[in-house]
């Protein structure tokens, strides 16, 4: 059986540190369990770009009583324990998770990640996108876009959808097919 966490950040700026959501979908024996947000006061806090806010409607005032990416870690990072993460663009949701780490003097855990593009390419070939967007249109999964819990929640399912086009049954399935895709945070 497959276990993952999907996980996505929205953030304030463009610093890598910037994280001001950050959503998490738990998926245990291919089924998703639980989806939680947390809303997060950013470093640059009251300062938000407003191309960030345009594409996802947090503004400085939603997250003034909110805790900090460091107040929130060890529960993230209890949830996460050692579970693969899956992300959709992964690289941008890795490099915030080190940037607002490596901000906070947090050591990095090693943990393996996988981007759900990647996978969606070879599931799905020869489709004119493949955003999250466009993947959701396509397997008509409906969502609030550009929010943390609702975009690691359609992650997490595109990702299944996937595993299963590609027959991937088990998380040693997935090392040994998507292995060079497979990344060391």
């Amino acid at each position: 059986m497959i276990n993952f966490c999907a996980i996505d950040f929205e953030t304030a700026t463009n610093e890598r540190n910037s994280a001001c959501e950050v959503g998490l979908c738990m998926v245990e024996n291919n089924k998703i369990v639980s989806t939680k947000s947390w809303l997060i006061r950013p470093p640059s806090f009251p300062h938000f770009n407003r191309h960030n806010i345009a594409v996802h409607g947090i503004y400085p005032s939603d997250v003034a009583n909110s805790p900090t990416f460091a107040d929130i870690w060890q529960e993230l990072h209890q949830i996460i324990g050692n579970k693969m993460l899956v992300a959709h663009n992964a690289s941008f949701d890795a490099g915030v998770l080190r940037g607002c780490l490596e901000y906070y003097n947090i050591p990095k855990p090693e943990l393996q990640y996988v981007c759900s593009v990647q996978i969606a390419r070879k599931s799905w070939l020869g489709l004119p996108s493949y955003s999250l967007g466009n993947l959701a249109r396509q397997h008509e999964i409906s969502f609030n876009h550009h929010r943390a819990g609702d975009d690691a929640e359609v992650c997490a399912k595109i990702s299944l959808l996937a595993f299963q086009e590609l027959m991937i049954g088990r998380d040693e399935d997935v090392q040994m097919k998507l292995k060079s895709n497979l990344k060391i945070l």
